[in-house]
């Protein structure tokens, strides 16, 4: 492992030479280290707004992490720096974004009926500096959502302008460097916002991640958020190698480290380029938004999980291309009605959403294709439309109430002519939220709703197995989720905001598309139940404190108790973060995170272990328009896995399968330094 250096050495004469100098703002308007006031805004306990200030504060090793700013919900990676993260929240391993809505711009990250994992959701693309809010909600209680929105959702919108010009440079170990430029001058009757970002990242391990990301913005906007329209070019480019997870029995015996790989040719690239337009109008009676977009994605991606179980010869790696080009429109009207102390908004809103997908699964060894277990052309079209009234009948009472109704259309061209064909789909979810206050500067809620996601669109149609050449039973389309959940929201105690929720969460079925053996799983019906505290405190101008406390208890229903557990379904998360948004030239973070245990079979009998890490941003201001930053991630250098699984495997040289852990590594203590300039 590489020497830390001078980092800190030089943070500290940057920071005494200079200290006096003018803030770096990167968005006009700003309410520093505050959390947003819910009462009398939110519907539920666990909805919620995180500003551009508080996402700064935060430390993140990658930018899939920033959505750890939702509570509970925790970001994780089991490969190469450039794959899809893998998500846990509210009682599920959510793999690679499946029950997990993400959108930017109102542009959708999942990615549905994907090569490699449905709801496929690559964040890679996103830019932190750029990211002026994520909203977010938990629980499929709002008609808006739609798929992929069970467990919770999150939206992050981009700023239009800057309040200044941002020039950055970030250095540290493990091969790290980042360069960023952003600004938005004016142009004509608008504004014009562009920002560049080159990346790279070799990791911890013994064969380098040499992960290298160039990721640029061009967005020309006029008028503001409820009154004008923005247009917006995106454009991202990945490659990596990949550091795939490894079995225990080789480091237990000694035969491989911890930052080693078995196959060392996994890897992969991905392209991702947007063309997007968003309107809004609004006045005293009415307002209105439409929204459009064009995404075409590309992913190549070589992976290999049971090393040479399936293929003694030539290995048991695969390759996973997918083409796709996504587009839609989102479009919403709602009017504001009074009616003496009555005020009532009605929302109707429809949107239309056709992915055009080339995909396939391939048998390869060292990237050379040795055979095709399946390939295919899907094109799959959903049409969402909803409509949704909010009252205000009282200053102690207002509710939410919601219909959605979704058709889809499956359209499979598969290499096997038995895989082939169209098949339809439709389902309407309701919901329903009653808020009672606030008394005391407290409210109490009510959440009642239907959910869905959809299916891989190759499950729908599959009736040969295209692993082993046996028959398979389709799948449904929609799979559909019920929930209910009490909450309650108090700033009763001054300096004090809390949020407790109690929640039940329901699936028809824990259905999964199986990308690594291009198949369809079907699962037992599920119930989650769980708790959840989020706290935030503030007892003096320069500090806060942030609490955020998650436990779920998963479990199939219909099967004996002994045997109904969930694999990967995390029992339980923390995160306790103290804060200083200024002091004096300083400001700095301190981010304790916990990620409990979980069930690695349904019987319980090998769980994956706890992890804990601490993660530290320190910042001052070091010269007119300068700021100087260190980052620190795993400070106390745990040795913990990112991600864990227990399966069946072989390596080279063993005469037998071996049932065994599998698990990736929490990266090592690093420290990043960058140097940010204002123009």
């Amino acid at each position: 492992m590489r020497t830390p250096g001078p980092i800190p050495f030089a943070l500290a004469l940057l920071c005494h030479a200079n200290c006096w100098a003018d803030d770096l703002v990167l968005q006009r308007v700003l309410v520093e280290g505050a959390r947003n006031s819910m009462l009398g805004v939110a519907d539920s306990a666990n909805t919620g707004s995180v500003t551009q200030k508080q996402l700064e504060l935060r430390t993140a090793y990658r930018p899939g992490e920033l959505l750890e700013a939702v509570p509970g919900l925790v970001v994780s990676q089991n490969s190469g720096e450039g794959k899809a993260n893998q998500f846990y929240l509210r009682g599920f391993n959510l793999d690679h974004g499946t029950d997990l809505r993400t959108t930017l711009d109102d542009m959708p990250v999942n990615q549905r009926s994907h090569a490699h994992g449905q709801g496929w959701t690559d964040l890679n693309f996103l830019i932190p500096e750029l990211a002026a809010r994520i909203d977010y909600k938990k629980g499929p209680y709002s008609a808006r959502e739609g798929d992929f929105a069970s467990a919770g959702s999150a939206a992050i919108t981009y700023a239009n302008r800057l309040a200044q010009g941002t020039a950055s440079a970030s250095i540290g170990q493990h091969g790290f460097a980042r360069t960023l430029i952003a600004a938005s001058p004016d142009l004509g009757q608008g504004s014009l916002l562009y920002a560049l970002e080159l990346l790279h990242n070799d990791g911890p391990f013994t064969r380098p991640d040499d992960y290298r990301k160039a990721n640029a913005v061009l967005r020309y906007s006029q008028g503001y958020a409820n009154n004008g329209f923005s247009v917006s070019a995106m454009a991202y480019r990945g490659r990596w190698n990949a550091s795939d997870q490894i079995p225990q029995r080789a480091l237990d015996a000694g035969l491989l480290g911890r930052f080693d790989n078995v196959d060392a040719t996994d890897g992969g690239s991905a392209q991702r380029y947007s063309l997007a337009a968003l309107w809004r109008r609004s006045d005293n009676d009415a307002a209105s938004k439409v929204s459009a977009y064009l995404i075409e994605n590309r992913l190549d991606l070589y992976s290999n999980f049971t090393y040479f179980l399936d293929d003694p010869v030539n290995g048991d790696q695969f390759n996973q291309p997918d083409r796709r080009v996504t587009s839609g429109i989102d479009a919403s009207h709602t009017w504001h009605t009074h009616a003496g102390a009555i005020n009532s908004d009605l929302t109707l809103g429809a949107q239309l959403q056709n992915d055009n997908i080339f995909n396939g699964l391939y048998a390869t060894r060292a990237r050379s294709r040795l055979g095709v277990t399946r390939q295919d052309h899907v094109q799959e079209s959903s049409l969402g439309v909803f409509v949704e009234n909010h009252t205000r009948w009282s200053d102690t009472f207002r509710t939410l109430a919601g219909m959605r109704a979704d058709a889809y259309r499956f359209a499979v061209r598969s290499d096997r002519p038995e895989n082939s064909g169209t098949t339809h789909a439709h389902l309407a979810s309701p919901s329903l939220n009653l808020v009672f206050g606030p008394w005391q500067l407290t409210e109490y809620y009510l959440n009642a709703g239907n959910g869905f996601h959809s299916n891989d669109a190759r499950g729908t149609l599959t009736t040969l197995d295209p692993k082993s050449g046996g028959a398979a039973e389709p799948v449904p389309g929609l799979v559909r989720s019920r929930a209910i959940e009490a909450g309650v929201r108090s700033q009763l105690v001054p300096a004090l905001q809390t949020a407790l929720s109690l929640y039940r969460l329901d699936f028809d079925s824990e259905l999964t598309f199986m990308g690594d053996t291009g198949s369809t799983e079907a699962g037992h019906p599920s119930r989650r139940h769980g708790i959840e505290l989020s706290a935030y405190y503030k007892p003096l101008k320069w500090l806060s404190v942030d609490l955020d406390l998650a436990f779920a208890r998963a479990r199939s229903r219909g099967l004996a108790p002994a045997a109904s557990f969930i694999p990967g379904a995390v029992e339980g998360v923390g995160q306790l973060a103290l804060s200083v948004p200024r002091a004096g030239p300083w400001s700095g973070a301190l981010r304790l995170r916990y990620v409990g245990p979980r069930p690695l079979l349904e019987d319980n009998s090998v769980r994956a272990q706890h992890s804990l890490t601490l993660n530290a941003r320190l910042a001052c201001k070091a010269g007119a328009g300068v700021r100087i930053e260190l980052e620190g991630f795993n400070l106390s250098d745990r040795r913990a896995a990112a991600s864990e699984y227990f399966y069946a495997s072989r390596l080279q040289g063993e005469s037998a399968a071996r049932q065994d852990r599998h698990v990736h590594p929490v990266e090592p203590r690093s420290l990043r330094l960058t140097m940010i300039k204002s123009f």
